[in-house]
C-alpha cells in the first residue's frame, strides 16, 4: 500500500510539472541582432548604384544575376518567417533538443559555404516575381526590419520549439532565425561572384 501511494504521489507531481520557459539571453539576442543588421547592409551596399545592365548581367545560362540572387533573397527571408512564426504558436517540444546535430556556429557555416551547391526549391525560384530589384529591395527590407523587432522584443522560448530542415535536420526556433540571415548572406556571397567576373559590365 505504501508503494502505490508513493507512486500516486510521483504521478501527481509529475502531472503538474510545468516546462520551464527558455528566453533568450542577452548575448544570443545581441549576436543576432547583429548578425541580421551586418547581412542587411552587405546586401544593400552591394547592389547599391548597380545599373540595369549589371544588376542582370549573367555569367551564362545557368547561373544567376544579381538580380535573380536579390528576389531569391527576399523570397527565402518571408517564407522561413513564415515556418518560424507558426512553429512559435506551438506549445514547445523540449524533448526534441536531442534531435539537434548542429551548434548555432555551425548553421551559419554550413548555410555560407558557398562549395556546396544546391537547387532553390520552385516557391523560391528567382521568376521574376517582383516589378524590379528595388521593389524585391523594399520587401526584403520590410521584413528583415519586422524580423530584427521581433529578436530585440520577444520572450517567446524559441529554444524548446523546432521545426525541421530538408538538408540540417532539426533546428531549434533561435537556430532557424539565424538560418534566415545565415541565407541572405549566402546569397550576397554569390551575387558577389557574379560582380567579380571579368565580363561583368562596368556601368
Amino acid at each position: 500500500m505504501r508503494k502505490i501511494i508513493l507512486l500516486a504521489s510521483v504521478i501527481i507531481v509529475t502531472s503538474f510539472t510545468t516546462h520551464k520557459t527558455e528566453t533568450l539571453t542577452a548575448e544570443e539576442r545581441k549576436f543576432a541582432i547583429d548578425y541580421f543588421n551586418k547581412t542587411k547592409e552587405r546586401l544593400l551596399n552591394d547592389v547599391k548604384g548597380l545599373s540595369a545592365a549589371q544588376l542582370n548581367f549573367k555569367a551564362d545560362s545557368t547561373r544567376w544575376s544579381v538580380a535573380q540572387c536579390v528576389e531569391h533573397i527576399a523570397l527565402a527571408e518571408t517564407l522561413i518567417w513564415q515556418y518560424i512564426s507558426v512553429t512559435v504558436k506551438q506549445p514547445p517540444t523540449p524533448e526534441k533538443k536531442s534531435q539537434l546535430k548542429y551548434t548555432d556556429e555551425q548553421i551559419i557555416q554550413l548555410t555560407t559555404d558557398r562549395s556546396k551547391k544546391f537547387k532553390a526549391p520552385e516557391p523560391l525560384q528567382p521568376i521574376g516575381k517582383f516589378a524590379n530589384t528595388d521593389e524585391a529591395l523594399k520587401y526584403y527590407i520590410s521584413r528583415r526590419d519586422s524580423t530584427i523587432a521581433y529578436i530585440n522584443s520577444t520572450q517567446d522560448d524559441l529554444k524548446n520549439r523546432y521545426l525541421v530542415h530538408p538538408l540540417m535536420g532539426t533546428l531549434n526556433l533561435y537556430q532557424a532565425l539565424l538560418l534566415v540571415a545565415a541565407h541572405s548572406e549566402r546569397h550576397t556571397l554569390q551575387l558577389e561572384e557574379v560582380k567579380a567576373n571579368p565580363n561583368f559590365p562596368k556601368q
